[in-house]
C-alpha cells in the first residue's frame, strides 16, 4: 500500500514527513512552490527513495488552488501540461523518475465530476508521458475516463478527510472536514485496508478501493499521522 503526501506547499514539515511516505505530490509552482523549492523537494524525495509525482493546480495562487474555476478545456490542458513539464525537467536533470500526477485542490475535486475538466487532466498526462500513473478517487468520473482512455491509475483515499454519502470530500469550510486526531486517522486507515470500507459524515458505511492513501501535509499532526500509518503498513 502506497502512502502519499502533498509537499512543497510551504508548510515546513517536508523533511519530517518524507521518511514515512512512499510517494509525494510536489506543487508545480502555481498554487505553491517555485523552481528552487521543487528541486529541493525532488532531492529530498531522492534521498529517501520516495516516488515523485506532479501536483498541478488551477492557476490561482491567491486561493491556494482551492477555488472552483471553469476554464476552457484547451487552456486548462495547456496549464496542466506546463506544470507537469516544469517538474519533469527537474526530475530528468536530477535523474529521478517522474512516477505520477495528482491534481490539487479544486482541480482534483472538479475533475471527479466534470467531464471537460477530467479530460483536460487526462489528455495533459497523456501528452507528457503515457506511462505516468494518475491518482484518482474511487468511483469518480475521472477514474472511469482514465480507464476508458487506458491511462494507468491508482485509486486514492484520504486518511484525514471526511467523506459524504457519495464518496465526495466534505468541503474544508465545514467543521471537522479534516481529522487531526492521529488515533482516529489510524483506525480509519485500518478499516480502509482490512474491510475496504469507510464511514461517511452521516455514519453510512461505504465501499471503497484503495491503492494509495493520502495524508495532507497541512494537517497540524501530519508527521505523527504518517508515522502511525507507516508502522501499520510495515507490520
Amino acid at each position: 500500500m502506497d502512502i502519499n503526501c502533498d509537499l512543497d506547499e510551504g508548510i515546513g514539515k517536508d523533511d519530517q514527513i518524507m521518511p514515512f511516505i512512499t510517494s509525494c505530490n510536489i506543487a508545480c509552482g502555481i498554487h505553491a512552490g517555485n523552481l528552487n523549492t521543487m528541486r529541493s523537494t525532488v532531492l529530498l524525495a531522492k534521498k529517501h527513495n520516495v516516488k515523485v509525482g506532479a501536483h498541478p493546480s488551477f492557476n490561482d495562487r491567491e486561493n491556494f488552488g482551492r477555488k472552483e474555476m471553469f476554464i476552457p478545456k484547451n487552456i486548462l490542458r495547456s496549464q496542466i501540461i506546463n506544470q507537469i513539464i516544469s517538474l519533469k525537467e527537474i526530475t530528468d536533470n536530477e535523474r529521478v523518475e517522474l512516477h505520477h500526477v495528482k491534481p490539487h485542490g479544486a482541480l482534483y475535486n472538479m475533475a471527479s465530476k466534470y467531464n471537460e475538466i477530467a479530460m483536460a487532466v487526462i489528455e495533459a498526462v497523456q501528452h507528457v508521458d503515457k506511462t505516468l500513473l494518475l491518482y484518482v478517487p474511487y468511483g469518480s468520473l475521472i477514474a472511469r475516463k482514465a480507464r476508458e482512455a487506458q491511462v494507468p491509475y491508482y485509486y486514492e483515499a484520504f486518511a484525514d478527510r471526511i467523506y459524504d454519502n457519495n464518496l465526495n470530500l466534505v468541503p474544508r469550510i465545514e467543521k471537522n472536514a479534516m481529522i487531526e486526531n492521529p488515533d482516529i486517522v489510524f483506525e480509519r486507515v485500518q478499516q480502509m485496508i482490512e474491510k475496504r470500507t469507510i464511514i461517511s459524515n452521516s455514519g453510512k458505511v461505504l465501499k471503497i478501493k484503495v491503492d494509495t492513501i493520502c495524508v495532507h501535509g497541512d494537517n497540524p499532526n501530519a508527521t505523527e499521522i504518517v508515522k502511525k500509518i507507516f508502522v501499520l503498513l510495515n507490520n
